[in-house]
């Protein structure tokens, strides 16, 4: 096997990925401290070419040094819009007709790995069939509560080691992987 040279990979260009169909879903962070995590949540972000990526609270947005290490042009590729708060963010999406699941460990969570096929696209509201967000929180404090409330339900990644949380890029990664999987095939 041969690895290959990037000028193979037939990669878009920011013209063409602004311009391609995206996956449904939003990427929310609530109040997310670490410029690092969030510059590879822009990367992910266009790895799979989700829509945009709201940024909230403290949620530093770009341009900055920090998230372009992590992002390396991610920022300029994947749409970002800042809120004040999620829980603004939260109420626009669903007033647009989103599906918004905070990622949270949260009584009667969903276990990730229970969504399928056949939950994609019948969850949505008025109209906007199949559209989704997912809020990830705070590195110490997770989703703020006054979110998870706002929220129509809580997607839980389950872990069975001593420890009883992930990075936040880490599991943006895990989650938009399996949004990606179920509602597109690039």
């Amino acid at each position: 096997m041969r690895k290959l040279r990037t000028i193979e990979m037939n990669r878009l260009t920011v013209e063409e990925f602004k311009a391609s169909e995206k996956v449904p879903l939003i990427v929310v962070l609530d109040d997310v401290r670490s410029l690092y995590n969030v510059g590879s949540v822009f990367r992910t972000g266009d790895a799979f070419r989700i829509e945009a990526i709201y940024l909230c609270g403290i949620t530093a947005t770009p341009p900055h040094n920090e998230i372009h290490k992590t992002a390396l042009g991610a920022e300029d590729s994947v749409d970002w819009r800042y809120f004040n708060t999620a829980d603004e963010a939260v109420e626009e999406l669903q007033r647009n007709g989103y599906f918004v699941y905070a990622v949270e460990q949260a009584e009667g969570s969903t276990k990730l790995q229970s969504l399928s096929n056949t939950q994609f696209p019948p969850l949505s509201r008025g109209g906007q069939e199949g559209s989704f967000a997912i809020v990830l929180g705070n590195e110490v404090k997770g989703v703020h509560q006054s979110v998870v409330d706002l929220c129509d339900d809580c997607l839980e990644i389950p872990q069975y080691g001593t420890k009883h949380s992930m990075n936040v890029s880490v599991t943006a990664g895990i989650v938009i992987w399996e949004f990606a999987r179920n509602l597109k095939s690039l």
